[in-house]
């Protein structure tokens, strides 16, 4: 009989535990079977939204691929300018004009973001997020290897990537869609699935390296978007650049098109090395612990530390900067496509016809569409900085907070002015950088001062995102994770709404929705107002549900 030694973060205390050698997995699988009754909702909603949202492109890619010869040329020129490619995916994909190789081209890049960020969410979710709230040190405390927690985690994402690409194997021979074969489906599930595996090994490494929830997701989520964005500017330049991407490797794998396996061989080595990697950073660290040192912070306290606003401030400052800094890049990014609207949309009659329902010129009509993108990454940060209420409430950090002199009412105030404030600041920015880099593309400074203004025009619909969030919080605070449908909700029906012909009224159900888009409608100010009445109810109701619920820690 040896024993092995589990440490608990470096407090000095050490916890032992008497074990079997060779038991490091014991308890995986009641862990696993815990995590999948934890999210027995939100995998499902995650799994059924992408098999959506890849259905209803369905009738956009049959359209893309005309039977014309003529209009098929046409289409082919349009969607092989850099702009669109840089949207969409490798040019080979226009020498197999059919519906489904336009799917592929249209949805397996998206696709592969949202499996990204499902399978990200989840490992961070039951890793490092409970040890951060100490639920990862109570459940050690049994009969658990060392390595039982990580396994789990990762055979969770796992297990949501292979339905999420069952599913679509499934769906999609039958779905209507032309070229659409067995063989290409299976493939096109496959492809979803293995970088779905690449990103949960990549959690499973970034949350070795953090000791906070989400720097961790924040880490990962960068390698997503890098990932995204190296894909990118290979397809529009020098196509090696995109082989250093696993999404590159996975739209190379061209279902529907060439239909080859192989792309997918070192996408899934990748995940396996990752996963390998996270198993070996964790026998390097404390529980609770992260292998990244903490910051050196200052000798002293500044004042506004000692005050809940500043404290607030300064806890979401990190996420703020951020947030910031990639919302800038992304309105740079779309903004710099506003000069080459006409050329990409020129045989795209749909798109226009929808654009045109706006008003304006397409340019306007194209900026306030993309605006939306800038908005819904903006809600993002609203709603993660108030649902850091929740995180320091099951911490167990509020209950000292509140037996001093502070009331519930200032507390939650001052991190929801914080993320209110902070949101709208973010999306000032976003707009600057979409202003900016379209006024260059376009020709037309007058645009810079108008998608700003456009982009502030969200701000009242941002404060009902975070009213929602802590109106959750008071009431059913184990509820909270709801929040995150404002912001999804409103990108599906408000940006590919218009891309895949959705029953307008849906928009009614969205904050965004209420929104004049601006510079291509005209300023209405009725629904500004409405929407900061809104938004200060769900705020008041809120609070008044945290001061009269308890306390609760996990």
């Amino acid at each position: 009989m040896s024993t092995v030694t589990d440490a608990t973060p470096r407090t000095g205390a050490v916890h032992q535990e008497s074990r079997p050698a060779g038991t490091a997995l014991a308890g995986t699988g009641t862990l696993f079977l815990f995590a999948l009754r934890r999210d027995r909702v939100r995998l499902p909603v995650w799994v059924l939204a992408v098999v959506f949202l890849t259905l209803s492109t369905v009738q956009k890619a049959t359209d893309m691929a005309p039977d014309d010869p003529d209009k098929a040329a046409d289409m082919v020129k349009t969607l092989s300018g850099p702009a669109m490619l840089a949207m969409t995916g490798p040019e080979h994909y226009l020498s197999h004009l059919t519906p489904a190789s336009m799917l592929s081209l249209l949805m397996l890049g998206y696709g592969a973001i949202l499996a990204g960020l499902m399978s990200v969410l989840t490992v961070v979710r039951h890793t490092r997020a409970d040890e951060e709230s100490n639920i990862a040190e109570l459940v050690r405390s049994g009969v658990v290897g060392r390595h039982a927690t990580l396994t789990a985690a990762l055979a969770t994402a796992a297990t949501a990537n292979v339905v999420l690409g069952l599913l679509l194997a499934g769906t999609l021979p039958g779905a209507g869609l032309g070229g659409a074969t067995a063989g290409g489906a299976l493939l096109y599930g496959a492809a979803l699935t293995v970088i779905g595996l690449v990103f949960t090994g990549v959690a499973a490494v970034t949350v070795q390296l953090s000791a906070h929830t989400r720097a961790a997701s924040g880490l990962a989520l960068a390698v997503l978007g890098a990932a995204y964005a190296l894909r990118a500017a290979g397809d529009v330049g020098t196509e090696a650049v995109s082989w250093l991407s696993p999404v590159g490797w996975i739209q190379r794998a061209y279902p529907f098109a060439d239909n080859r396996w192989w792309p997918l061989l070192p996408a899934l080595a990748l995940a396996v090395g990752a996963a390998a990697a996270g198993y070996v950073l964790s026998t390097r660290r404390d529980v609770g612990a992260g292998l990244l040192p903490p910051r050196q912070g200052s000798p002293g306290a500044s004042a506004a530390l000692t005050h809940p606003l500043g404290f607030a401030v300064r806890l979401h400052r990190g996420l703020f900067v951020g947030f910031g800094a990639a919302l800038l890049l992304l309105g740079a990014m779309y903004g710099s496509l506003l000069g080459d609207v006409d050329d990409m949309l020129k045989d795209l009659d749909d798109v226009r016809e929808a654009l045109a329902e706006t008003g304006g010129s397409l340019v306007e009509s194209f900026a306030s569409m993309v605006m939306l993108v800038v908005v819904v990454v903006a809600s993002l940060f609203v709603v993660m900085a108030t649902l850091r209420l929740r995180s320091e409430e099951t911490a167990g950090r509020v209950e000292s907070l509140l037996a001093t002199g502070l009331s519930r009412s200032r507390w939650v105030g001052s991190h929801l002015v914080a993320a209110l404030v902070g949101g709208t600041l973010v999306l000032l920015l976003g707009a600057l950088g979409l202003g900016l880099a379209g006024a260059a593309s376009a020709g037309d400074g007058s645009l810079a001062t108008q998608l700003v203004g456009g982009g502030l025009a969200y701000a009242p619909a941002l404060w009902v995102t975070g009213g929602f969030a802590v109106l959750l919080f008071g009431w059913a605070p184990r509820a909270t994770a709801f929040a995150w449908a404002v912001p999804v909700y409103g990108f599906v029906v408000g940006y590919l709404g218009k891309l895949l012909d959705l029953p307008a009224w849906l928009n009614n159900f969205s904050p965004f929705g209420h929104v004049p888009q601006l510079p291509a409608e005209e300023m209405r100010w009725t629904p500004m107002v409405l929407l900061t009445l809104v938004a200060a109810a769900l705020v008041a109701a809120g609070l008044a549900g945290f001061r009269a619920r308890d306390l609760e820690t996990k």
